[in-house]
Order: structure tokens, then C-alpha cells, then sequence
């Protein structure tokens, strides 16, 4: 990634969570202790979709494979660091690690709108045209989704990271979050800024709202289809299925938009970083639960996968 010469700050100080040692050890031990079970919970979801020959076959379930993948990565980006200078502060971090986990971080937050909206797409399709769902989401047009949704999330962010990073950092370089955020970047550089703050904000709000109304959209057409079905055990399930994906959705674009598109919701550091690691932190502990938690089909290949490994551990005894 191209830098500014003319930039005159060659490392950032992440302020972080300004409190006292001993709850910053009480922080370190719980969030260490999150992280590790999100990363079981993930890892376990990839596994099983990757090792059982049913669950691998079913588009939702490369899709819910794939996700848990990405959430791997998306905790991964930011837990570390923040465990890090949570334990030995300052948060030192140099011009290129900082816009290099900007980038990351939200191309990885790209990834996970348009992640959403594939998945919303196949209940759709699985829902309101049963009879085509098999030719149109065969598993090789479900990778193809996959793949899809990993490059627009990655092209997304390269120019407004490029052009936030070419702006003059002259004054100070301290960043007052635990995480490098283009909003308290571009607090730090010095004018003038040109349309780089709008164009980024209008990136922002453009692939948000896209696939918020592609989402909300999809969804409300399910709910109307399940609503005049008469099959009332069909729509028992395409309801409790759908519930599951509507409790993800709402959990991550809600933090989200709260943050970025309400006016101000930016301008209160510490509500600012608690809504950042509830969205960086928390849901992808939570999203594997919810997904998991009342889904049969997981338990039971959960439940094959421990025999074998129970049939494998008595053949080598």
C-alpha cells in the first residue's frame, strides 16, 4: 500500500480502554477466554461442514462453513491486538500495521454484508422456488457465490485505504480507540482532506444500504410466502430457519449502522469502541450459538463426527 512521503507520523498510540490495572487484567482474562471459545465454536462449524459428507453437499451449510471461516479471521484481527496493549501499554503500532488492519478489518466487515446477503439469498430461493433451488444453487454455484462475496469485500475498501493513508499526518498520532478505524484517522490528518472523509462515508453508507435493503427484502418476501403457505409444517420451519438468520442480521447490522450512518455515532469514543467490540468481539462468539444452538442438522453431524473419532480412538487402543 502506497504511503504519503510527506507524512511526518511513522507510528500510531491506540489509547484503547483507559482504565485502571486491575480491570485491565479482568479485561485480558475475559476476553481471552472469548476469543478462545470463538475460535472452538468456529473452527467446530468449519470442521463439520468440511468432514461430513451431508452437511457439505447443502449450499446453506458451505455458506455457514464459509462464514464461520470468515469470523475466524475477523476476530483474529482485532482480539489479538487489543489483548495485546490491553497487557502492556501504550498501544504502539506502526503508519503501514495500522492502515494495513484497517484494510483487513473492514474488507473482512464487507465480506460479512455481502456473506448475509447470500445467505439470504439462498432462503429465498429455498423458500419461494423449492423446484428451481437445486439447479440454481447446485455447490458449484454455491462456491461461486463464496467467491463472490470474498473479492467484492476485498475490492471494496483498496482505494479509500490508499487514499486516507496519502493524506499529511503532521500533528498528533494518537488514535483513541483499540483499533486503527478510518474515523479517528481521519481526525488525526491534516488539512486539507479534499473529498476523502465524504468518499469514504458515502462507500460506507453505499455497500451498508445495499445489502441492508437486499437483506430486508429477500427476508420480507420469505415471510409473505411462508405466511400463505398451508402447509403448516413448512412453515414452522421456514419460520424457525429464518428467525435464526434474522437474530444474525440484526445483531451485526444493527451495531453497525448505529455506529456508522447515525449522525454523531461517532463522536463518543468510548460508546464508539464498546459498539466496535461488540461487533468485532461478541458476535462472532454469538453468531455460531444462534446458528447451532436449534439447528438439528449440525447437532446430528456434530453427534457422527464424535462417534467416528470414538470408533477411530478404540481401533487404536
Amino acid at each position: 500500500m502506497d504511503v504519503a512521503n510527506r507524512s511526518a507520523v511513522q507510528e500510531f498510540i491506540l489509547l484503547g480502554f483507559r482504565v485502571e490495572q486491575q480491570k485491565r487484567l479482568l479485561l485480558v482474562t475475559f476476553f481471552s477466554i472469548l476469543y478462545i471459545l470463538t475460535l472452538v465454536e468456529n473452527i467446530t462449524i468449519v470442521t463439520l461442514v468440511h468432514l461430513d459428507i451431508h452437511l457439505g453437499k447443502l449450499p446453506m451449510y458451505i455458506l455457514l462453513g464459509n462464514f464461520s471461516w470468515l469470523e475466524i479471521c475477523y476476530v483474529t484481527t482485532t482480539v489479538p491486538r487489543m489483548l495485546l496493549d490491553l497487557m502492556s501499554p501504550p498501544g504502539v503500532i506502526s503508519f503501514h500495521a495500522c492502515f494495513f488492519q484497517f484494510y483487513i478489518c473492514f474488507s473482512l466487515g464487507t465480506t460479512e454484508f455481502f456473506f448475509l446477503s447470500a445467505m439470504a439469498l439462498d432462503r429465498y430461493l429455498a423458500i419461494c422456488h423449492p423446484l428451481h433451488y437445486p439447479q440454481v444453487m447446485s455447490p458449484n454455484s454455491c462456491y461461486a457465490l463464496v467467491a463472490a462475496c470474498w473479492v467484492f469485500g476485498f475490492l471494496g475498501y483498496i482505494v479509500p485505504a490508499i487514499l486516507i493513508s496519502k493524506l499529511s499526518y503532521c500533528g498528533s498520532n494518537i488514535i483513541d480507540h483499540f483499533v486503527c478505524d478510518p474515523g479517528p484517522i481521519l481526525s488525526l490528518a491534516c488539512p486539507p482532506l479534499g473529498n476523502v472523509p465524504y468518499g469514504s462515508q458515502i462507500l460506507i453508507n453505499t455497500l451498508f444500504l445495499a445489502n441492508v435493503i437486499f437483506v430486508v427484502m429477500s427476508y420480507g418476501i420469505v415471510i409473505i410466502t411462508l405466511i400463505r403457505t398451508s402447509n403448516r409444517g413448512s412453515r414452522r420451519k421456514g419460520f424457525s430457519t429464518i428467525s435464526i438468520h434474522l437474530a444474525v442480521v440484526t445483531l451485526f447490522y444493527g451495531s453497525v449502522g448505529g455506529m456508522y450512518l447515525i449522525p454523531g455515532g461517532e463522536s463518543q469514543p468510548e460508546i464508539t469502541k464498546a459498539v466496535t467490540l461488540f461487533y468485532s468481539a461478541v458476535t462472532p462468539f454469538l453468531n455460531p450459538m444462534i446458528y447451532c444452538l436449534r439447528n438439528d442438522q449440525v447437532k446430528e453431524a456434530l453427534g457422527r463426527l464424535l462417534k467416528r473419532k470414538e470408533s477411530w480412538l478404540r481401533r487404536k487402543m
